[in-house]
């Protein structure tokens, strides 16, 4: 069943199939987000833990893979469904490129805090999740926890709007080309062609969002925005600094992308 689908009980399906999705990827590819992650961070990839520890953080990243993934698929495959109902395939695009920007928007909530202990896990493998979440709270307050919101969600929307589209436009060209609806193993295909090339291109949103969360509680990252964050790893590491983990990026989003939507789509059938 694709989004546009219309069943009743498909945003149920679309909440159990993009939460088992979010958990696989989340799990299975972890190590390649650590890599990413600490060849971003300020200290570099050897004395933020090098090859060691690769899974630190993977308790926060699984606890909240599932409700990150649900609530953006609820909330796509909706909006998505309702645009395909009402409006001209012309505009679909663009309408599911918005639908995307809200999921995104939505699972921000879950996700930013996740995204806190699990960065900061990464970058410092010898400190528990605990002793991470109990000295945010106490320097920072409940605030702290959602450091990084704002610069998450302006990575999360462009690469929405990018990927989801593409997706669904990838599909159903080779869906015309065979006949009938793509297999679970080819939506994949095509989630992850989708994911490496949104990727690559949004990769200095992305180290503008690792940056923030690690900073000191005290600097001009921690308490600046996007563009002043963009600005300073520019001048700090130039042109190169901003695409920092782009390698390790593309290949875990592409990787995690074709196991993500095709397990979404084998999901979505079974229960379907």
């Amino acid at each position: 069943m694709s989004s546009s689908d219309s069943s009743t009980p498909s945003l149920l399906h679309s909440f159990i199939a993009g939460g088992a999705a979010g958990l696989t990827v989340d799990v299975s590819l972890f190590p390649l987000d650590t890599l990413k992650t600490r060849l971003q961070s300020a200290e570099g990839l050897m004395r933020s833990g090098g090859l060691r520890g690769l899974y630190s953080g993977v308790g926060a990243a699984a606890t909240g893979s599932v409700p990150t993934a649900a609530l953006f698929f609820i909330t796509y495959d909706g909006l998505a469904r309702r645009a395909s109902e009402r409006l001209s395939p012309g505009w679909l695009p663009a309408a599911q490129g918005a639908a995307a920007a809200a999921g995104e928007t939505v699972a921000a909530v879950v996700r930013v805090p996740v995204e806190v202990v699990k960065q900061r896990r990464q970058a410092r493998p010898d400190i528990s999740a605990r002793h991470i979440i109990s000295t945010t709270l106490a320097e920072e307050g409940f605030a702290g926890m959602y450091r990084g919101f704002l610069t998450t969600v302006l990575r999360e929307v462009p690469f929405a709007i990018l990927q989801l589209p593409l997706w669904e436009a990838l599909k159903a060209a080779w869906g015309r080309q065979r006949g009938r609806p793509v297999e679970p193993w080819q939506s994949g295909l095509c989630g992850g062609v989708a994911g490496g090339v949104s990727a690559a291109i949004t990769t200095p949103l992305d180290v503008a969002k690792t940056r923030i969360m690690l900073a000191d509680r005290h600097s001009q990252l921690a308490s600046g925005g996007l563009v002043a964050a963009l600005r300073i790893i520019r001048q700090e590491n130039g042109l190169a600094g901003l695409f920092a983990g782009v390698v390790p990026r593309v290949l875990w989003i592409s990787t995690g992308g074709s196991v993500f939507f095709g397990s979404y789509s084998l999901v979505m059938r079974l229960i379907s």
